[in-house]
């Protein structure tokens, strides 16, 4: 259950973060500390037990019999990962108290930063495949959140757009890599896919399932050739900054490599796919971080070429290549959290983070700049720091990969390292070396203790791990080495010296090299004033970006001017005659066995059916023109559907289809008051073309073959012989299992209830979107003026209520509201067991609601009656969410029913099914739903008062127009 908090207390915590007020910058960065710290420290409390067990689970079932099981899985490198997302993560939020500026939403940063950490930690302990895809595109919606967090910043919309585009992209190819490889090894249970290394390397599907995984962990981990978005993503906040860069987003890609290890690796596609990237990517992010003159675009590029690292490590394939790579993520991990941290001080400091501009800092900001040097060495691979000793082990694995004939490899593993000393030494040096800068924006000072408090404690971690490396990050990294590589771990030393060999020597010609390199730089080449990186400025990746993008936007432009249109009656031909043609087609190949043997049939029943296609004929012949003779001919119809409902036993349906009758009649009703009228050809004295009669004759055509396609469709369902069907197994099932008499609610609340749920889920959606839609609405002009029964009135609507016209009418509207709630209630509450329910109870409701609006107007309903539809939406979803969640606790999938019968005082017996929260979330949110669009239409009315008439407008108004 631990782990299962661990993963919810993060998006738990965003949700409270998002719901403070703007001002709340101690509160808010106390929440979000307290949220990582508990989340640390469950990590921490569990790390006897994995090193006992090895792998802990917790399992919750969702849908068992299709194999779709949340589990939660936590081995040691999992564990390793958990460590650092909540414990960087707990450092970030202690650091960003401080830089975040008092003007900034930090509500809106704290919510993203924790949705953020959860999305990652439920990445990183994620034991199913499909789950581990959601979480991962998780990690991208998140991260694309926080990049974009100054919105108003173009730049920061630019990056957030970018890195969501290629992250999201990779994300499908890994998405659908994953379900492959379910597939291969028929199981999604990673502990399953782990133990199938045989079987997936001998399938002929491996060598597309290695490439879809590549692109997705290439992609987010920004290796060759898509590291292009991640110096783009420098736009955010640099607490992002430091959280993405080391423990997080771009960590994922390698984690993803390395999860799948054991089974991927160790086939020549492997090391060509993986190696060759990683190989790539770790020499051009450390030549173009040379160029760049921004703290934090340096340590980006710093970034990909130490990722590149890591990655190439894991595509060498051998075991100790994998354990240098583990290990040199967790020192990256440390030593760039610091340095972003340092940056982050100097441009709050500073006013800039220019290379250009800043200079000799070490005299105003001593203590950052002793911490920043100490990480930065780290960076570089000086000895007795944790940097040297994970690189050291990538020479080492760099020499045993060749021999004397292919040295290649060593020589590009030295030159790497040689860049990684260039580039720290710009940093340091040009930061805090020289004279000091005298055309800052800020005089640079030290920051507050607390703020540089972070940077300490990781930098004491980096002393620390490179003395005494075997007694402090030794036995974790032996848990996370152990998990990955299990029973192929070899032998490997932590030792700080290992003698005098070839790798040390690599280190020493790296270190030397990068000096000399960095001297050769500044004093010849102008390293400092230098706008573009030479050689590789040609290979500009966010310009070969914009131009794909651009490319697609073009296409789509063509697809669309040519197969759609901006009038709705061409689309719907389209669709109509894909659907003919492809039904005939399917006709051509197989024939339908027609049984053209009259049934029994019912006179009077097919007289109701005669009135009701008459009425829907005749809905659609007026339509055009006579829209309230159409709306009157469609509810006719209705009616007729609602009377075959009742004729077949199905009161359900009846009364469900009643209200709906009459709310969707009341609510187009007040639409079609908004919509410009449409004269006849007769009334303008135009002439109809003969192409418009023929357009007319085609549409009625078409539409003719549609409805006997369709009443073919009907035909054959109800004529098909009957076998063995559902009906039977829901009558034997409603009230043993679902703690109901009434089947078609127990149906819709429980045996289809994840269904309904989704139902209500979109109607939420369409409501909201159809308010927010009619807020930017505007009525043509000749709808605005009042309708001609109003015009010579002088009182408001809600006047009129009181003491006008609509008097009396009102007084019985307002003596119906309580009738109509009891009504709800009462089919609310007898819903399970008897005709009724949750929907058709919330339409009644709605119905009352309605009836006010339309006798007394707006204005008055609602200073008399505060609804707040959007909190009845909310507040529905909630309900049904939580009733479906709350099953996870008995350890029973989402949504499973339990009835009780508890026994209260004069009443006896009462039975409760937990289905009953669940329909009451559907009471709520269609009371919601509808009210929320019926209060857009009425607002119209108080909007279009409001405006000036023409007559009125000012003179320069006029003018204007």
């Amino acid at each position: 259950m631990l782990l299962c908090w661990i993963v919810l207390l993060p998006f738990v915590g965003s949700l409270f973060a998002a719901l403070l007020r703007a001002n709340a910058r101690n509160l808010e960065a106390w929440l979000a500390g307290s949220v990582a710290f508990a989340c640390l420290l469950l990590t921490l409390l569990l790390h006897p037990q994995v090193a006992a067990q090895g792998v802990l689970r917790f399992e919750i079932p969702w849908a068992p019999a299709w194999g779709l099981v949340l589990i939660l899985r936590m081995d040691g490198f999992a564990w390793l990962f958990s460590l650092l997302v909540s414990g960087i993560g707990l450092l970030v939020v202690l650091y960003a108290r401080y830089y975040m500026s008092p003007k900034d939403p930090v509500p809106r940063f704290f919510s993203f930063l924790l949705a953020f950490m959860g999305a990652m930690l439920g990445l990183v302990l994620s034991g199913n495949l499909i789950q581990l895809a959601l979480f991962w595109e998780l990690t991208s919606l998140t991260s694309f959140m926080l990049i974009g967090y100054w919105y108003h910043r173009a730049d920061a919309r630019r990056g957030a757009r970018m890195a969501f585009t290629v992250t999201a992209a990779g994300g499908l190819c890994l998405l659908v890599g994953l379900i492959l490889l379910g597939q291969v090894v028929g199981s999604y249970d990673l502990d399953a896919v782990l133990a199938a290394r045989e079987a997936i390397q001998a399938h002929r599907w491996y060598l597309a399932i290695l490439i879809l995984v590549a692109l997705g962990a290439l992609t987010k981990s920004a290796q060759f050739p898509f590291h292009f978005w991640l110096p783009r993503a420098m736009a955010a906040p640099t607490p992002v900054s430091a959280f993405l860069h080391s423990a997080t987003m771009v960590k994922a890609g390698v984690f993803i490599l390395a999860r799948l290890w054991p089974v991927l690796s160790g086939t020549e596609a492997w090391s060509w796919i993986i190696g060759s990237a990683g190989l790539l990517t770790l020499l051009i992010g450390a030549f173009l971080a040379i160029f760049q003159h921004d703290l934090k675009g340096l340590l980006a590029y710093s970034t990909i070429s130490h990722l590149g690292l890591i990655t190439l490590l894991l595509g060498m394939g051998s075991p100790l290549a994998a354990v240098a790579a583990i290990f040199h993520l967790l020192n990256h991990a440390t030593f760039k959290a610091s340095l972003f941290m340092a940056a982050g001080i100097i441009d709050h400091e500073s006013g800039t983070r220019d290379l250009r501009r800043l200079s000799g800092l070490r005299r105003q900001m001593p203590i950052t700049a002793t911490l920043a040097i100490v990480a930065a060495a780290s960076m570089a691979g000086v000895p007795l720091l944790n940097g040297f000793l994970s690189k050291e082990m990538f020479f080492a694995e760099a020499v045993s990969a060749g021999d004397s004939r292919n040295w290649y490899l060593s020589a590009a593993a030295t030159v790497a390292g040689a860049f990684s000393v260039c580039y720290s030494l710009r940093f340091v040096y040009e930061v805090f070396f020289g004279p000091s800068a005298t055309d800052l924006p800020s005089t640079p000072h030290e920051p507050p203790h607390w703020m540089r408090f972070p940077v300490e404690f990781l930098v004491l971690i980096c002393l620390v791990v490179g003395v005494l490396p075997a007694l402090t990050i030794g036995p974790f990294l032996d848990l996370g080495v152990r998990a990955v590589l299990g029973a192929q771990t070899p032998e490997y030393s932590l030792s700080v010296w290992h003698g005098f060999s070839l790798p040390l020597g690599m280190s020493v010609l790296a270190l030397l090299g990068g000096v000399l390199l960095y001297l050769v730089l500044r004093k010849h080449f102008r390293v400092t004033t230098r706008e573009a990186a030479p050689l590789l400025y040609r290979f500009d990746g966010q310009r070969y970006f914009d131009q794909i993008l651009l490319s697609l936007t073009r296409f789509a432009g063509w697809v669309e001017s040519h197969f759609s249109s901006e009038g709705l009656q061409r689309q719907l031909l389209l669709i109509i005659l894909a659907v003919l043609l492809l039904g005939a087609l399917a006709i051509g190949r197989d024939p339908l066995p027609l049984d053209w043997r009259p049934a029994q049939w019912d006179s009077a029943f097919a007289l109701l059916w005669l009135v009701g296609g008459a009425c829907a004929i005749a809905a659609a012949y007026q339509a055009k023109f006579h829209r309230l003779a159409a709306l009157a001919f469609m509810g006719g119809a209705g009616i007729v559907t609602c009377l075959t409902f009742a004729w077949f036993s199905a009161p359900d349906l009846a009364m469900t289809q009643l209200v709906v009758e009459v709310v969707t009649t009341v609510l187009i009703l007040l639409g079609l008051r908004w919509l410009p009228p449409r004269l006849e050809p007769d009334k303008t004295g135009a002439r109809e073309t003969i192409a418009a009669r023929a357009r007319r004759l085609r549409d009625f055509l078409i539409a003719s073959a549609a409805g006997l396609a369709m009443a073919l469709l009907a035909w054959l369902l109800l004529s098909r012989e009957r076998g063995e069907h559902l009906a039977a197994y829901f009558v034997e099932r409603a009230l043993p299992e679902g703690g109901g008499s009434n089947i078609v609610n127990v149906i819709l609340v429980d045996f289809r209830g994840f269904d309904t749920f989704g139902e209500i889920v979109v109607l939420g959606a369409v409501a909201l979107t159809v308010y927010a839609l009619l807020r930017r609405f505007r009525p043509a002009p000749e709808s605005i003026p009042l309708p001609q029964q109003q015009e010579g009135s002088k009182l408001r609507p809600g006047e009129e209520a009181i003491h006008g016209s609509m008097m009396i009418p009102a007084v019985f509207v307002r003596a119906l509201l309580p009738v109509l709630v009891l009504i709800g209630l009462y089919l609310f509450l007898r819903g399970h067991n008897a005709p009724g329910g949750g929907f058709v109870a919330g339409l009644v409701l709605s119905v009352a609601i309605i009836l006010q609006y339309m006798v007394a107007g707006s204005l008055w309903v609602e200073a008399h009656l505060p609804i707040r539809p959007h909190n009845w939406i909310a507040l529905g979803l909630w309900c049904a969410v939580l009733t479906g969640a709350g099953a996870f606790v008995f350890g029973h999938p989402f949504l499973t029913s339990h009835s009780a019968h508890p026994v209260l005082p004069l009443i006896g017996e009462v039975p409760l099914p937990s289905a009953f929260f669940f329909d009451l979330g559907i009471f709520l949110l269609v009371v919601g739903a509808t009210v929320l669009i019926l209060v857009g239409l009425a607002h119209q009315s108080i909007r279009s008062h409001r405006m000036p008439k023409a007559e009125e407008a000012p003179p320069a108004r006029q003018a204007s127009r």
